[in-house]
Parts: structure tokens; sequence; C-alpha cells
């Protein structure tokens, strides 16, 4: 059956509903997950204008579906001879199979006065549906036009549309001093956040992905800030004297967890967004510290060195009641919650290496994801949960790097030269 939508950039996607029988999707999370082979044909320009964008366009979206780690690219010299607009006979679709592809995706580009039509089409091969699309917008915004069709594709296949559209913020010394930065997913549009030339830390995305919150020193006391990301204007949340860090949103965005110092501990608070009702949530004469929400709101699982060395444990916000998580190693640090709500990801050292881990919420399957030289910190999960940026240093200085869930298709996303750490992925940019 022809499944057909219609994508403008400033415009919601428009799907016709799939009347056949329920589709099979690939979970990329599954131990016998394989790569799906597709052959990207490349687009078509239609006027003289065009060829350079749809070459940029090709390479683009080739490599969105490369990194995404969902996909195996068909190299282009084992094609057969087609046009782009025919319709596929049966020996056509017997000769596409033969190169080992199961899906195909083409298009056309047509550049007009500084603005570009772009049409593309992605065929599955083996259950023969067709979707197409059409964009439209400025040729400037090309690879956020090129993202949003790798998105959908990635929707035909798992039935979730990919994270190419967001961003990663995380803390670099590029400048001398240590300033946010932001960069997406494939690597490109490299912004700095902040530019207040003090130490920055901790940064941490709200759910509408408008605001970044984050601990400054740029007042000598380590407070807490939040700042636009789109004009940049920063503004003091919390100023107490002592200790304002590591914020935590909750999933709604109303309130934010976080550690501060009391005494000679650091102990959990919760806040609400607006300044109003701070509350403690830990008392303990241990450190408390790094909280994470659960997706339901319901839950947090922070780090606190009870019996020693740090370990997760997880509180049941309605009844205060703590358990612990980690068991394995003597250090375990740097908890995120999975926005499926089955893992929490976290840092853990063994054999005095730092390695990412993730284990289930009920302290089941502990899984190493990382096993190469280096520290490995900093895991935080992608808005799908389909992947874990996180901080290594096994080429020297600290860049961050992002794997797939299951521990494959691990690839580096930074690269300057004052080293990057603590990373913080966005919410879906819409």
């Amino acid at each position: 059956m022809k499944r057909i939508f219609l994508l403008c950039v400033i415009a919601p996607i428009l799907l016709c509903p799939n009347r056949g029988g329920a589709k099979v999707y690939i979970d990329i999370g599954s131990p016998i997950f394989r790569p799906f082979p597709i052959a990207v044909t490349g687009f078509e320009p239609l006027s003289a204008t065009s060829k350079d964008l749809a070459e940029s366009m090709n390479k683009v979206l080739t490599n969105d579906l490369s990194i995404s780690g969902i996909f195996e690219i068909i190299e282009a010299e084992n094609f057969p001879q087609w046009q782009s607009q025919q319709q596929l006979s049966e020996e056509d679709y017997r000769k596409w199979l033969e190169t080992g592809a199961e899906a195909m995706v083409w298009g056309t580009i047509l550049e007009d006065g500084g603005r570009i039509n772009v049409h593309f089409s992605f065929l599955d091969l083996i259950e023969r549906n067709l979707t197409t699309g059409r964009y439209s917008g400025s040729a400037g915004i090309i690879r956020k036009i090129v993202h949003r069709m790798g998105n959908e594709i990635i929707r035909q296949i798992t039935g979730e549309k990919g994270v190419l559209e967001t961003r990663i913020a995380y803390l670099s010394k590029k400048t001398g001093n240590k300033e946010i930065h932001a960069v997406d997913f494939d690597g490109h549009n490299v912004e700095q956040i902040t530019t207040n030339g003090s130490i920055n830390l901790s940064a941490a995305w709200s759910p509408d992905g408008r605001t970044i919150a984050f601990t400054s020193f740029k007042k000598r006391n380590p407070d807490l800030y939040f700042i636009d990301v789109g004009t940049k204007k920063q503004e003091l949340f919390l100023g107490v004297e002592g200790l304002n860090a590591a914020p935590a949103w909750s999933p709604d965005g109303r309130k934010l967890a976080l550690m501060m110092r009391k005494g000679e501990s650091s102990e959990i608070f919760v806040i609400n967004r607006d300044g109003s009702n701070l509350v403690r949530l830990t008392y303990t004469n241990y450190n408390e510290a790094s909280p994470t929400w659960s997706p339901d709101g319901k839950k947090l699982a922070f780090v606190a060195d009870r019996t020693g060395g740090p370990q997760i444990y997880v509180m049941d916000l309605s009844s205060k009641k703590t358990s612990r998580l980690t068991y394995n190693g003597s250090y375990n640090a740097s908890p995120d919650w999975s926005p499926r709500g089955d893992r929490i990801a976290y840092c853990g050292r063994l054999e005095r290496r730092f390695d990412i881990f993730t284990i289930r919420v009920d302290g089941s399957e502990n899984l190493i994801l990382t096993s190469e030289a280096g520290n490995n910190q900093d895991p935080v999960w992608s808005p799908d949960g389909r992947y874990i940026a996180f901080s290594s240093n096994r080429k020297g200085n600290s860049h961050v790097f992002v794997i797939n869930a299951n521990g494959t298709n691990q690839r580096q996303l930074t690269r300057h030269k004052g080293g990057e750490t603590q990373p913080s992925w966005s919410p879906r940019m819409e």
C-alpha cells in the first residue's frame, strides 16, 4: 500500500493512515539486531543551481543514516541502472534485492531564488511500501531538511522517528574557560552557549528545549543559573551560599532536583521551577549527589557514599523509601535514567578505569558498554533511549562520544583541543 506524507519545514507531518496489517519494526537494542541494508541513490537536481545542493543532500543523508547505527549503506557501485521516476518492474525489484538492499531512497531538488523544494521517496523493497514526502524552505537550512527526512526514514523502519534534529550540550575549555557549547547529533553546527568567562558545570536541558540549567562560579559561589538557548539571556536561579549544583529537570519541567551543601555533607533537594518550595529529600551524614528523574516523575536515582565508595540509590518520592541499586565495583556514579524507564546508565570503575554501564531499575542485567582504553564517564541518554553520549579521554584530551544503547556503533562527536566533558542531550526539537 502506498503511504504519502507532506511536510514543509514550518508545518507538521501529515500521514495517510496505514490500513494494512500491523508492521513489524526492527529494534536496534535487540541482541540479534542487524543493520538494515539501504540504498541511497541520490537526489536529482531539477535546475542548474541545484546540482551542488543535490550532492550535499546526498552526503548528509548518507551520513545521517550511517551514524544512526540502524542502517547498512549499500555501495553505489552495486546499483543497477534505473530512472528515479520510473515504476519498478518485477525485474527491477529482483535486481535491487540482489544488491543486498532491503529499501531504497531517492529524490529531486529544485532551487529557485534561495528557496528549495525537495521531493523524496522511500521504498521498502521487501513489503513494497512506498513513502513519499515534500519539503520546502530556504537553502540555508538544507541540513535541517535532510535531518527531518532521515528521521522519517528511521520511523518507517523502527516505528519511532529518529533524533537527528537533537543537540548535545557539553562543557568545553576551547576558549580557555569552561564554557557550555552545543552540537548537532551529526557533529556539525557547534555553538557556544555561555560566554561568562568563568567555570560552568552540569548543563541540563529543560524538557521543552528552550532553557539550559547549569552551575557557574561567575560570582565565586557555585550558583544555579538558567540560560535561554535562543537569546543567550542568563538569569540567576538559586544563589544560596554554598553548593547549588547538578540540576535535573522533572519530566514535566515544573521542578528541578539538585544537590546542596548542608553541614559537612551534600544532600538532595527539589525546588519548583519558579524558585518556590525548596524541599530537602535526604537527611544523612553522607554525601548525596547527581540526581536523575524517572520518566514518570515518581522516583529519583542519585549517588551516595553511604557504604564508603559512591554507589547509586533509588528513592520513591511518595514514600521517601530508598534502596541501593549498584553493588558491582567500589565506585559507581553519574546515573542517568533512560527515557524508556527500564534502565539507568552510569559510570563505574573496574580495574582502575571508568567505563559506561547500564542496569535495569530492579538491579538486574548489569551491562558494560565500553571496554577500550581510557576513562569513560558522564553518560546521558538520547530522548528516544536508543543512544548514550559520554565523555572519554581515550585519545588524550576528553571528548564526547556516542554509542548505541546495546554497546555498538561508537563514534567520536566532538574534537576541540581543549577537551569536552559532561554531555547533556536535548529533547527532540519539533
